[in-house]
């Protein structure tokens, strides 16, 4: 990856932000970064060479869709953080299993195999409809009161 790569991720990025209308997950991609760090010092080794040799390149270089890359760039930092499977909720609530196709602009969860452990967010949509932001609360958050 180079200095010049990373600008035009980044550029890139930003600008698909800005016309879809989408949610920058990057803050809480760099939380769970900072956790695999202290957690997993091999599986943090993995997620920041995905970053350098994968995802800054193949935006920057080839034309990958940012949103979609920097969405599987989170379901690999999920998955390194806990083996599990990815979800998407639409905005009646309803799951289905994650498809990198139609996954932008919904609620994108990573159920760790682990049941005692809570999903890790993927994915958030600008406007969660009510059901999207109960699962969230619930499933992410682990409140267990429905605000109000």
């Amino acid at each position: 990856m180079t200095d010049d790569q990373q600008t035009r991720a980044d550029e890139a990025f930003a600008s698909a932000l800005e016309t879809r209308g989408s949610r920058d997950p990057r803050e809480y991609y760099r939380e769970r970064l900072r956790e695999l760090k202290t957690q997993d010092d091999q599986a943090y080794q993995v997620a920041v060479n995905h970053y350098r040799e994968v995802l800054i390149p193949g935006i920057a270089d080839n034309g990958d869709d940012p949103l979609r890359a920097w969405m599987e760039y989170g379901r690999l930092l999920a998955e390194l953080s806990a083996p599990g499977r990815t979800v998407c909720v639409d905005e009646s609530g309803k799951s289905a299993d994650y498809d990198a196709e139609t996954a932008l602009g919904m609620l994108v969860v990573h159920l760790p195999d682990n049941s005692r452990g809570r999903a890790l967010l993927v994915g958030l949509p600008p406007e969660p409809s009510p059901a999207q932001r109960a699962t969230f609360d619930l499933m992410v958050q682990g409140k267990k009161k429905l605000p109000g």
